[in-house]
């Protein structure tokens, strides 16, 4: 048997603030692209924007770092790694 809330744990929302309150969710979901989880009877839901299922392919949601490499990115297929090698093997 399910317990009613005490009415301290009661908050009230008029039908207005109730749709504020949603379209603030909804807003920082679309600004951070975070979904937004609701469990409801043991089941959880996430309200997500669609782009992120419309996507094919998971690297194009990755995000650019050009702060890793600095540098030309060509010099890189330039370098050899022979000294480092060594196949004096035990």
């Amino acid at each position: 048997m399910m317990s009613s809330p005490s009415l301290e744990q009661i908050k009230t929302f008029t039908p207005l603030e109730l749709q504020e309150l949603i379209n603030a969710l909804l807003d920082e979901v679309l600004k951070t692209g975070n979904p937004l989880e609701i469990s409801r009877d043991g089941q959880l839901f996430q309200i997500l924007p669609l782009e992120h299922l419309e996507s094919d392919n998971k690297l194009d949601d990755l995000e650019p770092h050009p702060e890793v490499y600095v540098g030309d990115p060509d010099d890189l297929v330039n370098i050899s790694w022979e000294h480092e090698l060594s196949l004096d093997l035990p």
